[in-house]
């Protein structure tokens, strides 16, 4: 019997109710499933090149679009890993940079003192490289997040001032030859070993020069001490005299007088033989003095000595360092870095100037064929346009691209077009002080970027990118600006509703 309250207009609402609860629960665990693909994509195997020894990285460059750094050593690419970089509003900015600064324990200053273990330093607003989270898409307050084992990997092998390019697109350098391209200068390694060699020689005689002067200060302390000792009785013996002198003349009696008189004769004996004792150390003094002089100013020049040797030193090694050139066509003018400090800038000719140049990065890889002869190579980027021949991979919603897509050759036409159209005056030329391996020039349509400054080199930035990741972030001036660093709330999932945006992040 069916109860009288029930209805049968009413059985399929109710079946829809249970029918939209079924589809929820497996739009949750699709959901669920999409995830777990997401995290095992995340957990890509890093890879590195094991065919051949691989030498000291020279560059980075980092694929916004594939999610994914790559290492170069003078040969090819020697190391590579996907990454997570800033997303929406957040976005790492597109552009060239160098590492300022290493941090293997640095701990976030705006997030709740998070870890962001082997930090990297791109910017001094902010941007770095970092191990963290991986989600398998953007998802950072700008910089760029890397396996954990891969950032301290990379850490371990990179040096200050590693070249790193964040790219719009994959890319990879291809070599060149141009001759506007800078000459190399003579290997200073030898010249450079030789001044240290007497920059060590001359701390070694320096550290015996300090030597000797202190056994002689030391020789002639002990020597002065019959010295004194004899001035001191001298001047007792006086008091003596004095007093024997003041006696014998108000002695009224005889027998005072006489004893007067005795005083008096042993403080004059006593007096003589202090003199000559006094005489005596006095001469057995002078040559310790002497002596004690000519240490001092041997140690000071012995001091001094090595004060120049090692400034020869440093300045040998100085002009061996790399030195970066960037050539702007906003400015017109040319810029040239070394250490991270300013050298000079100067006007530079840019031909046809109101047409675009591109942005190229020219890095000189290795000596070859001869001191002078430098192997270079080119990354050109286009502000994320791709070529022509290139077709952009299928990407979900959230924006993870397809990893797998083989980095894109620099095109080497544009790039000599760029060096075709600069003109440098002779006389800057001569300025620049030769190429060392490491050293870049970089010709660009940009100015230098705001955050290029105190204890940077180049920093360049693609004005046609989004940049959330700087606008975000306050200039700092220098190495001594705090630094406020990324690391997004996100270290838990997002759930999703199967039917809407995302609604909560834990």
């Amino acid at each position: 019997m069916r109860p009288r309250f029930a209805n049968r207009r009413c059985k399929r609402p109710g079946l829809r109710c249970g029918h939209l609860a079924i589809a929820a629960l497996v739009g949750l665990i699709a959901a669920g499933s999409s995830a777990g693909a997401a995290d095992r994509r995340s957990e890509r195997p890093l890879e590195s090149i094991a065919t051949r020894p691989a030498g000291d990285p020279i560059m980075a460059i980092v694929s916004l679009r594939n999610q994914l750094i790559t290492v170069y050593d003078a040969t090819g690419w020697i190391l590579r890993a996907p990454v997570s970089s800033g997303q929406r509003e957040r976005e790492t900015p597109a552009g060239i940079f160098s590492v300022i600064q290493k941090d293997a324990d640095h701990h976030s200053n705006l997030y709740d003192d998070a870890f962001m273990p082997h930090m990297q330093r791109l910017t001094w607003s902010g941007i770095a490289l970092h191990g963290g989270p991986l989600p398998g898409y953007p998802a950072s307050h700008g910089c760029v997040r890397m396996p954990l084992d891969f950032a301290e990997r990379l850490f371990d092998l990179t040096q200050m001032g590693l070249r790193v390019i964040v790219a719009p697109t994959d890319l990879a350098p291809v070599e060149i030859a141009h001759p506007a391209l800078l000459l190399s200068k003579p290997d200073g390694s030898a010249l450079a070993a030789a001044r240290t060699a007497e920059a060590d020689e001359a701390g070694r005689k320096a550290d015996q020069a300090r030597l000797a002067a202190g056994k002689a200060f030391r020789e002639a302390t002990q020597a002065m001490v019959p010295v004194r000792a004899a001035e001191n009785l001298t001047l007792r013996t006086d008091a003596q005299l004095a007093a024997a002198e003041t006696a014998l003349g108000s002695a009224i009696s005889a027998e005072a007088k006489e004893q007067a008189e005795r005083e008096k004769g042993h403080a004059l004996a006593k007096l003589a033989d202090l003199q000559v004792q006094l005489a005596a150390a006095e001469a057995d003094l002078q040559p310790k003095l002497d002596a004690l002089t000519a240490a001092r100013e041997a140690a000071t020049a012995a001091e001094t000595a090595q004060a120049a040797a090692i400034e020869a030193a440093r300045q040998v090694a100085r002009e061996s360092e790399p030195i970066s050139v960037l050539i702007s066509r906003k400015t017109q003018r040319l810029y040239v870095r070394q250490n991270f400090e300013p050298i000079f800038e100067s006007p530079v000719t840019i031909l046809d100037a109101d047409r675009p140049i591109g942005t190229h990065i020219f890095t000189a890889v290795e000596r070859r064929n001869g001191e002078s002869d430098m192997r270079w190579n080119v990354v050109s980027l286009d502000g994320g346009r791709l070529p022509a021949a290139v077709v952009e991979p299928q990407s979900r919603v959230g924006g993870l691209h397809g990893r797998d897509v083989a980095p894109v050759l620099s095109e080497p036409v544009s790039a000599k077009s760029a060096l075709d159209r600069i003109v440098i005056p002779h006389d800057v030329m001569d300025r620049i002080a030769g190429i060392a391996p490491r050293s870049s020039l970089i010709i660009t349509d940009e100015a230098p970027s705001s955050e290029t400054g105190k204890g940077t080199d180049f920093i360049v930035v693609l004005s046609g990118e989004p940049q959330g990741g700087l606008k975000i972030r306050r200039r700092n001036s220098g190495p001594e600006a705090e630094f406020r660093d990324d690391f997004t709330r996100d270290r838990l999932p997002v759930w999703r509703s199967p039917y809407a945006r995302p609604y909560s992040t834990w």
